[in-house]
């Protein structure tokens, strides 16, 4: 099977997305917005995780130290706080392709040096709907972390909490395999160097999943501290064992509107897109905690247009709005249905009016726009960004403070 988006249409499209974006549905009700503390955070991280597309992507030249790219790296690093430790490639349109970098995140100069971060940035991949469609059937046991240096295994000896009935998504572990060899040492050798520097592990799409199991190797299987996670666009990455596995390693339950500047993961969705409700329920994946769900369709988003959710399952977030019930079954049924007798008497130039009524799962083509549309539109590798992002300047926290006031 060909991947079902390349480099090639991704470019194509950038072209002419202003005029031809299909996000036209209106702001859902929000009900209790973020703090522009916690806003400004994950913008920043989406911007850092947008650069991770200029390794591996050709004809980008990459990164080059001490932090420049031919994207935002700019933007990004104003005052010169960020430093490259090495970024990695291990393949590009494969099934457990990899790419991505490790960074320091220094603090400026009025922060205390506890603020300082070692980033490792995971990109997401053009192959995603390919990897899903071909891997998702075939879930393999989960084991968290290695028994021996070689990670062959799982450590017979207990150390750590441990994963019970747990599988995992075969190509999402593969990547994570992959990266693993080049990530851990170097975190490690990063660790050593500002011992009181947290970790931040942050991805897009496919990169979601990885830095989900990146976090739980780092967290669980080595006992690291100050580990933290965020994604954007993570589609679900094992069963309901996993799930509560990552709840507990995060300490995801029943922390919801509590320290949300100090969440171990926050993991951001988006209205309209369908990867975070992939690979099916049907299938036994499941959704972890620590959602944060952007309500708004279109760019850019403010703090009261994002929701903090409540469990694994909010009914107010992405899986809610999608009108999934708890086994995910018998509404698909009963929406195929209704979508085989609508369509019946339509001409061919009419089927398009149906749109709107498609589970959010369904709509594959929003993997070019409201899979991409987190903070920034992500994904592109050119000087300024995305074309659609050109002359959109930073977001105002100082507007964003009165819309707070509103709240």
């Amino acid at each position: 099977m060909k991947p079902l988006i390349s480099p090639l249409l991704g470019l194509l499209y950038t072209t002419t997305a202003a005029q031809a974006n299909p996000i036209s549905s209106p702001t859902a009700s929000n009900k209790n917005g973020i703090s522009p503390q916690l806003f400004s955070s994950l913008e920043r991280l989406s911007r850092l995780v947008d650069i991770s597309y200029c390794v591996g992507t050709p004809g980008t030249g990459g990164l080059s130290p001490p932090f420049s790219c031919s994207s935002r790296c700019g933007d990004v690093d104003i005052s010169g706080r960020l430093e490259l430790i090495r970024s990695w490639n291990t393949g590009f349109l494969s099934m457990e392709d990899s790419c991505g970098f490790v960074a320091f995140d220094h603090p400026g100069v009025q922060q205390d040096r506890k603020e300082g971060k070692i980033v490792v940035a995971f990109r997401g991949t053009y192959s995603l709907a390919n990897t899903i469609v071909d891997l998702s059937t075939v879930p393999q046991e989960y084991v968290p972390y290695p028994a021996d240096p070689d990670g062959d295994g799982g450590d017979e000896k207990g150390k750590g909490p441990r994963c019970n009935n747990c599988t995992v998504h075969m190509g999402f572990m593969a990547s994570w395999k992959a990266a693993r060899e080049i990530v851990v040492p170097a975190v490690e050798k990063a660790r050593k160097r500002y011992p009181g520097y947290g970790v931040e592990l942050v991805g897009h799409s496919l990169g979601g999943a990885v830095a989900m199991l990146a976090g739980l190797e780092m967290r669980a299987g080595r006992g690291w501290e100050g580990v933290r996670v965020a994604t954007f666009g993570e589609p679900m990455v094992g069963n309901k064992g996993l799930v509560e596995f990552v709840d507990e390693v995060f300490g995801l339950k029943g922390d919801v509107g509590r320290g949300e500047e100090d969440k171990a993961y926050r993991r951001v969705t988006h209205k309209g897109d369908p990867v975070p409700l992939l690979p099916l329920r049907e299938w036994g994946f499941r959704s972890h905690a620590g959602e944060i769900f952007i309500t708004k369709g279109d760019l850019p988003p403010g703090p009261k247009d994002l929701r903090l959710c409540e469990g694994d399952r909010d009914k107010d977030c992405l899986n809610g709005e999608d009108g999934d019930d708890e086994e995910g079954e018998e509404s698909d049924k009963g929406w195929f249905r209704e979508m085989v007798n609508e369509l019946g008497g339509k001409e061919e130039g009419e089927m398009w009016e149906t749109e709107t009524g498609w589970p959010t799962r369904f709509k594959l083509w929003q993997l070019l726009f409201a899979h991409r549309d987190y903070f920034w539109r992500l994904g592109l590798c050119v000087p300024g960004g995305d074309p659609i992002d050109w002359g959109r300047g930073r977001y105002n926290l100082t507007e964003s403070d009165d819309e707070m006031r509103d709240l």
